[in-house]
């Protein structure tokens, strides 16, 4: 009986691979492949993509398209924007962060309960948008690459997330141990707290650079100066711009007007640039996504208490 047994739980188990592998694959397919779609625009002549059919393999491979994006020196200046925007937000956020998550996770913290509904208020309730824009040039930071920043910078619930974390993952007895050794506050955060931390600073650290990076409406409230402009806010123009040619086409098909030679004269359409900037922006993304995935999944989880 019992060997019956194990061997209808190895069948359940198989089948639940199989099941579980086919999934994958399609939840992998269907992430993929509209990537794929607008790498192969990017990489088709701009003319040829709108007669439409462009799958995941370009028909008319060009890279002139990349070239047109790589040809403007706004775009350099935006990707600098972004690239110290993002590296310097990071940084901050877990510098300010991870000291108060810290703070907030001693037992002993006097004011304790006030000092949570203090912080609790702002993340459900908000003046808006008028009164931010308000403060925020009270504060001189409209047209100042510091509003990227400074008011990102501080996250109650990524707070949260970390004390939890610590609270959870790390035993008072280490802690403890520490300060019979001899260990003061400073050394304990740096020696013990922060080397244990580590999935949980890997998820906001990601979290924050996702946020910062894809982030296009900062720039559209507070910025006019073009020299501040970021990538997502460039590619946002350029959607727009898109849409502004597509209707003038089609209002010149209607005016029965002759299209085609305006589509032989081009090289690239809007659309065929638009997808080169969507592989641009995403790449870097992608590419560092893969290296913090471990610590994400550890600590998104939050850990358990480490005997």
């Amino acid at each position: 009986m019992k060997i019956n047994h194990m061997k209808n739980e190895g069948k359940g188990y198989a089948v639940f691979s199989i099941i579980n592998f086919i999934f994958m694959i399609l939840i992998i397919l269907v992430t993929l492949l509209p990537y794929l779609n607008v790498l192969a625009k990017a990489l088709n002549d701009g003319t040829d993509s709108l007669r439409g059919g462009v799958t995941i393999v370009p028909r008319v491979f060009t890279l002139e398209n990349f070239r047109v994006l790589l040809k403007d020196s706004d775009m350099y200046m935006a990707a600098l924007i972004t690239v110290l925007r993002v590296v310097i937000l990071v940084v901050l956020s877990i510098l300010v962060q991870f000291m108060t998550a810290y703070t907030l996770s001693r037992k002993n913290l006097w004011g304790m309960k006030a000092v949570n509904i203090y912080f609790l208020i702002p993340m459900f309730v908000s003046g808006g948008l008028i009164p931010q824009y308000v403060l925020f040039s009270k504060m001189h930071l409209l047209n100042n690459f510091w509003v990227y920043v400074l008011p990102a910078v501080f996250s109650f619930y990524n707070i949260m997330l970390i004390r939890s974390y610590i609270s959870s993952s790390i035993s008072d007895e280490i802690i403890e141990a520490a300060r019979i050794d001899g260990s003061g506050e400073g050394r304990i955060l740096l020696q013990f707290i922060i080397p244990l931390s580590k999935p949980i600073l890997a998820t906001i650290a990601l979290w924050t650079a996702v946020g910062a990076w894809n982030d296009w409406t900062t720039t559209m409230y507070y910025i006019t100066d073009s020299s501040l402009y970021t990538l997502q806010y460039k590619l946002m123009q350029t959607i727009k711009e898109t849409e502004r040619i597509t209707e003038l086409v089609q209002a010149a098909i209607e005016q029965g007007q002759n299209v085609e030679q305006l589509m032989k004269s081009m090289s690239v359409t809007t659309e065929s640039v638009q997808a080169a900037q969507i592989i641009i922006v995403t790449l870097p993304i992608i590419c560092v996504y893969p290296f913090l995935q471990k610590y994400f999944v550890k600590g998104i989880t939050l850990g358990s208490v480490k005997g």
